[in-house]
């Protein structure tokens, strides 16, 4: 039977939630119900901006590919089953979007073609009441198009964009303006009006005209033949649009309470700003002609229009800069540059498999035209290494040998197993990715010199989206519901790190609300719907694109938060999408620490390091991994990873490489860690799988850890070509969720069938490899990552001293806190100095001492809120050293406040004054800075002489943590132990068992996703620290406990696991409020001279606005926590 005609209709005005706090669906929503209501076209115009519409491309890419795959199964429906997609997938890493979850059934579409996709956006001009839909007609109106919007975007800030009537005029060539006059339109704004379309109109003509949006209050009639007339008077063609803010009228309720965070209201004091009904939403055809039944040329020209925007996004053609120097070609220049890489890499002579393999990468890249990509990231790399910024290539790229004479990765090719197509595949037809890191601390002098090489108009940062999450969807939602404010923050207090889902009933209940509740009912619906909502556009962490000619007129352009920083509207997903290649200049922490160990080395050693001279293969840093000693070290720091490494017991370089990889998501998935460690140890037989598998699995004990092991697998055991490898390999997780990975199941396994593997064998391989998902590491990264796993750990055993300054100097930076990293350095016998007015500068320094060994010397970076300005000044005008306060005050120039603060931290013990004493003499001091020495307002005030009570070495903790976070003098559970005695010290675990009772600061909190729940908790007390693991249930039951305790009372029971120890918690406990009781303010009497008495607080907070002890615990002894 032949499928009912549909009413022909194109929807040309279309806001989706890209138009932040306005559109109430998702772009790839609104796509989607488009093609269920059969429309001809959608057009996605958000407000001055383009970011959504590669999304809905996206969306109508995925829907396209079902539909044809829909129908190769019924084409092939006689030939017997088989497998195909019942779900909609998004490909990207984004958050999960309704239709594009891999969870939800693929939509019910009408036999019509798919809508046409057409890209715009709303203009809303500075000047003028009149707001404009401007739809490109060709790519040439594209680029003027994102020319305007950059121009808009780039002279305002961040978010905004200012855009004036003359602007439109110089740029609107090319584009169908469809003007969407003010409502209600008044005399006076209908005079207004007819102006500005009058100017344009005379400017654009033919392109112009006036839309008709309905507004469902009764008089929508009236509206259009009053639209109409004006329409006739100015010549101006009028045209239907739906003025669409939803795809469905169930996002109603969503909508209001967007307006509601737009505005600034709650649901209760909206008014009229709430939306009288849910009618702005998708119509289909049949639903537009009813309404503009008396103006149907109006509904037709919505298919005029719609054929007349014949730009599509795939009509973007990217073009790489040309790196061409001097006249020598780009492909000339990088063979010249790899060749020379030969020497230098090699002094002795290259192997001749290197000269092979880079003979065979050179043809391929000269045939895919990547040269120019090449030299951009060599030439980057160069940059940073003429400037003594250390740097290393990662990832996949370290799978080519070219980037490693090129100076872009630090890995010997023959240390690896290399697999060129993991990098670079001819067939996927897909750009490369190198990723580079740099020292955190001066990655910013990269990214400012790739701006100023290139221009902002040719280079920009891409863009990452900020989603509405769990925390933030409660308290913005609980808001707007008139939830209070005790109750909001109950519920996002149970919160664990990113999570993305609405409260459960028993999260409500814990938070003391009604199931009941309608207004809950619907907040908790509420929170749901918005999570995953975009919020704003932020930069992504170092993701650059770069273009032969203009950026700006391929994607707009705009300013972001941070200075001197512009960023384009689409994030790595759509630059993906849309074939655009990206550098990625990505900042590492651990970089910057070995560099300044580097630094000190040279200055106190006269050691000069780098990352290639450190020497290999020293049994010494071996013997100390083994032993879990690997706080600070890149990589393995971990509580997992030191859990790892008394199981691993690393020997020698490729056994870090393994160690990197294996603690992760992929091989934990794939069942592949206790197989490995078993046959490492000798516990299990290493199966004879024939020479070919073996040369793949050799190295790793027939378990495949790598992705290129997964690929090789495929190619020399079921006869997969290199190129179909990857595509397996890149599609492991994404056809999982779709439902198809019997396909490669089925031939992966009669592959390996053909060539006499077993049945179950080949089964299991495949099964392994589908462990891998998109979490498996590439041998190449593992490599690069094991160099500074390697390089870290050298550091650590062989000048702890050194590696712990440069870690502090580096912060934030790692797995652990300062008081982490220098109680370690403690317990390995460095002595660590307190802050000291007259000898410490802004960073952590060394000392010499007179036994030859280096003492770190705290730097007044530790201290909180003191200003690095503030520190320069002081070490500036130290000279001899200050004899007091007032000196210090008078010579450096610093504000009163700094004296606080530097007293505060006790940096005038070496002056002989105590905390106290040194406030009180801060105190007296009243003028913002010093006045003339012999003036006679010069004195600083002079306040009488009293004596200040002592303080408890429990204040003088809490005093420590506050100011420092971390403390010389004793570790809190020290002075709280007599109040514990039931508690074991955590180095007594070793020995114990059965059930036990441990106590102990919260450091790290971490919920690997693979954990199925579990929650891996480290505590420390004054003897060392403890593992806790706590499973779901235990989770659930003391949840608050486990997310929001600073000290935690862990009942449970001894587990080991050889030489590592757990404890297996059954109960949970809070006992963050015996931290208060380490410190109680005290009052005294003073006669100051200018009262009779005064009362001033000097216990428990030296502070000058005195807290109670139960509200300085809540904020100290803040643990660092993972998900």
């Amino acid at each position: 039977m032949t499928a009912p005609r549909l009413q022909p209709y194109a929807e040309l005005c279309v806001t989706s939630n890209f138009t932040f706090l306005k559109g109430a669906s998702h772009p790839e929503e609104l796509v989607t119900r488009a093609a269920e209501l059969g429309l001809a076209a959608i057009a996605i115009t958000d407000r001055n901006s383009v970011a959504g519409v590669v999304r809905a491309f996206s969306a109508l890419k995925e829907l396209t590919r079902l539909r044809a795959e829909a129908q190769a199964t019924a084409e092939a429906a006689q030939d017997g089953p088989t497998i195909r997609s019942k779900h909609v997938t998004d490909h990207s890493s984004r958050q999960t979007v309704p239709h594009f979850t891999g969870t939800t059934e693929a939509p019910s579409l009408p036999d019509q073609p798919l809508p046409k996709l057409i890209a715009g956006t709303r203009l809303v001009l500075t000047d003028s009441a009149v707001q404009w839909l401007a739809l490109p007609t060709d790519l040439a109106a594209w680029s003027r198009l994102t020319r305007l919007l950059s121009i808009g975007k780039r002279r305002a800030p961040k978010g905004e964009c200012h855009l004036t009537r003359a602007d439109l005029t110089a740029w609107g060539a090319g584009m169908i303006l469809i003007a969407l006059p003010p409502d209600p339109l008044t005399q006076e704004s209908a005079k207004s009006a007819r102006a500005d379309l009058r100017t344009l109109a005379q400017s654009f003509p033919g392109q112009c005209f006036l839309g008709a949006a309905p507004r469902y209050d009764g008089l929508d009639g009236d509206r259009f033949d009053e639209l109409a007339l004006m329409a006739q008077a100015l010549n101006l063609p009028m045209v239907a649009v739906g003025d669409v803010l939803m795809h469905r009228s169930a996002r109603r309720p969503l909508a209001d309470v967007l307006t509601c965070l737009r505005e600034g209201c709650t649901i209760d004091t909206i008014g009229t700003r709430r939306l009288a009904n849910g009618e702005h939403r998708l119509k289909s055809g049949a639903e537009m002609a009813r309404l503009f039944s008396r103006h149907p040329a109006a509904l037709r020209r919505t298919l005029d229009i719609a054929n007349a925007c014949a730009f599509q996004l795939s009509d973007l053609r990217y073009q790489y800069p040309d790196e061409a120097q001097d006249g020598e070609p780009a492909q000339d220049r990088l063979e010249r540059l790899t060749r020379k890489g030969l020497h230098w890499r090699y002094p002795a002579g290259p192997p001749p498999k290197i000269i092979h393999r880079v003979e065979k990468e050179l043809t391929l890249i000269r045939e895919v035209d990547y040269a120019p990509y090449f030299l951009t990231v060599h030439d980057i790399v160069q940059f940073a290494r003429s400037k003594g910024i250390l740097c290393q290539g990662r990832g996949s790229a370290a799978n080519s040998v070219a980037c490693y004479l090129l100076g872009i990765t630090e890995v010997p090719p023959e240390s690896i197993t290399l697999i060129f197509e993991r990098f670079i595949s001819k067939e996927r037809g897909e750009p490369p990715d190198i990723d580079v890191d740099f020292e955190h601390e001066r990655r910013e002098e990269v990214i400012q010199w790739i701006y100023e090489r290139y221009g902002r108009h040719r280079a920009g940062l891409t863009a990452v989206v900020i989603h509405f999450r769990s925390r933030a969807a409660i308290r913005e939602v609980g808001k707007v519901m008139g939830l209070s404010q005790d109750v909001i923050a109950r519920l996002s207090g149970q919160i664990w790190g990113w999570s993305s889902s609405a409260p459960g009933e028993d999260r409500l209940r814990d938070a003391g609300l009604s199931l009941e509740d309608a207004r809950v009912q619907l907040a908790t619906k509420l929170i749901g719907e918005i999570i995953g909502f975009p919020r704003h556009l932020s930069q992504h962490v170092g993701g650059f694109v770069i273009t032969k000619g203009r950026l700006d007129e391929m994607c707009p352009i705009e300013n972001a938060a941070m200075d001197d920083r512009t960023i384009i509207e689409w994030d790595k997903d759509d630059i993906d999408a849309l074939g655009l290649l990206k550098v990625d200049i990505l900042a590492l922490g651990m970089l910057t620490a070995i560099r300044k160990a580097f630094t000190l080395l040279a200055d106190h050693r006269s050691q000069n390091l780098t990352l290639a001279n450190i020497p290999p293969e020293d049994p010494k840093i071996y013997d100390m991994l083994c032993r879990a000693d690997a706080i600070g070290v890149f990589q393995v720091e971990s509580r997992a990873q030191l859990n790892f490494l008394p199981k691993m017991r690393p020997r020698k370089f490729y056994d870090l490489v393994c160690e990197v990889a294996i603690v992760r998501p992929g091989p934990i998935q794939g069942g592949m860690v206790h197989p490995f460690i078993n046959r490492r140890m000798g516990r299990e037989k290493v199966e004879d799988l024939g020479p070919a598998m073996m040369e793949v699995l050799g190295r790793t004990y027939g378990v495949p850890l790598f992705q290129e092991q997964a690929m090789q697998i495929a190619v020399v055991a079921a006869g997969f070509t290199p190129s179909e490898a990857d595509s397996l390999r890149r599609s492991l997780a994404t056809f999982k969720r779709m439902g198809t990975i019997g396909s490669f199941r089925d031939r992966f396994v009669s592959g390996m069938l053909s060539r006499g593997y077993g049945a179950d064998f080949a089964a299991r391989c495949f099964a392994q490899i589908e462990g891998f998902g998109s979490y498996g590491f590439p041998e190449s990264h593992a490599a690069s990552f094991a160099r500074l796993v390697y390089v870290s750990a050298w550091l650590k055993c062989h000048h702890q001293a050194v590696f712990t300054c440069a870690l502090l100097n580096s912060q934030p930076m790692g797995f652990y806190a300062p008081a982490q990293l220098v109680r370690d350095a403690r317990d390995h016998g460095v002595e660590v100095r307190p802050i000291s007015v007259n000898h410490s500068l802004w960073d952590c320094t060394l000392e010499l001492r007179t036994d030859g060994k280096l003492a770190l010397r705290l730097g007044f970076r530790q201290i909180k809120g003191l200003r690095e300005e503030d520190a320069g000044w002081i070490a500036a005008a130290r000279g001899n050293g200050y004899p007091d306060v007032e000196s210090l005050w008078r010579r450096a120039g610093v504000h009163p406040d700094t004296l606080a603060r530097l007293a505060e931290a006790d940096a005038f013990a070496a002056l002989g004054l105590t905390r106290r004493d040194a406030l009180w003499a801060a105190k007296a001091l009243k003028a913002p800075a010093p006045l003339p020495l012999f003036g006679p307002d010069g004195e600083g005030g002079i306040e009488p002489t009293v004596t200040l009570p002592q303080m408890t070495l429990g204040q003088e903790v809490i005093e420590d943590y506050l100011s420092l976070r971390l403390s010389l003098r004793a570790h809190p559970m020290e002075l709280l132990r007599p109040r514990l005695p039931e508690s074991l010290p955590h180095d007594r675990l070793p020995q114990a068992k059965g059930r036990i009772i441990i106590t102990g600061l919260v450091i790290t909190r971490q919920r690997p996703g693979t954990a199925a729940g579990v929650i891996f908790l480290t505590l420390e007390d004054e003897s060392g620290t403890a593992n806790v693991i706590v499973w779901k249930q235990i989770y659930e039951a003391f949840r608050k406990a486990v997310v929001t305790s600073r000290l935690v009372r862990v009942t449970g029971r001894i587990q080991r696991d050889g030489p590592v120890t757990h404890v297996i918690a059954e109960r949970v406990e809070d006992v963050s409020h015996l931290l208060a009781t380490l410190g109680r303010p005290v009052i005294i009497d003073a006669n100051d001279g200018r009262a009779d008495e005064t009362k001033r607080t000097v216990g428990g907070s030296v502070r000058s606005s005195a807290r109670h002890p139960r509200e300085q615990a809540k904020k100290l002894f803040q643990s660092r926590d993972f998900h």
